[in-house]
């Protein structure tokens, strides 16, 4: 009779243990890209054993943490999706939602580049560019960017410099909140700085109004 009830706390822990060990190793690959599985044991508090029956290699952690950065993304394009919004709104929404989960991965993406290969990386992130690629296509026909360059072309221009703000963050050189992020994407993008700011602003305050709306408690 106490076998049954054995079992489920192994099962828990077992949980605990894999969420910690990618919570961990999400911090420490930032610190350290060359860390080793077994100072990322040591670091989760646990065996060596314990985490290479959850993660057999270095592959397989980053495979997961890939998942979990997927999955992350997903959630917020459909947090961050305004169809119904001018384009220039739609695209601060969108970087506003996207921001926290780059921050997040901005280094997994430099690591799943080099040890699960381009390929992996172009499909985490394909929703993503699609999404900015269809903004950027409906405020060129509504006239709210420019036309320049084709929409796919400047979707991955602000793509690599939102990688390189990213960048910022991690040196310090940045601060960590998404507002000057959405306002140089804006720009970068042809929106005039003034009704950029504007629109960010906008958007930044119905934010931090959020939580103390009826019932967000």
């Amino acid at each position: 009779m106490t076998k049954p009830a054995a079992r489920q706390p192994l099962r828990s822990n077992a949980r605990s243990n894999r969420a910690r060990i990618l919570a961990t190793a999400r911090r420490e690959l930032g610190r350290n890209p060359d860390i080793t599985l077994e100072e990322l044991a040591r670091a989760s508090g646990v065996v060596r054993r314990t985490l290479f029956g959850h993660f057999p290699g270095r592959e397989a952690l980053l495979e997961a943490l890939a998942e979990e950065a997927s999955e992350a993304l997903r959630s917020a394009l459909t947090e961050g999706a305004r169809p119904d919004e001018p384009a220039e709104r739609a695209l601060a929404h969108f970087v506003f939602s996207m921001w926290p989960v780059g921050d997040r991965y901005r280094l997994l993406l430099a690591l799943a580049r080099r040890d699960l290969g381009i390929e992996r990386v172009a499909e985490i992130l394909a929703p993503a560019r699609d999404a900015v690629t269809a903004i950027l296509e409906r405020g060129q026909r509504d006239g709210v960017f420019p036309t320049h360059l084709p929409p796919a072309v400047l979707s991955a221009g602000l793509e690599a410099m939102t990688v390189a703000l990213l960048e910022a963050v991690n040196t310090g050189d940045l601060g960590d909140e998404g507002a000057p992020v959405a306002l140089a994407v804006l720009v970068a993008a042809g929106v005039r700085e003034d009704t950029a700011r504007l629109v960010v602003d906008d958007i930044a305050s119905a934010s931090a109004a959020a939580p103390e709306a009826p019932g967000a408690e």
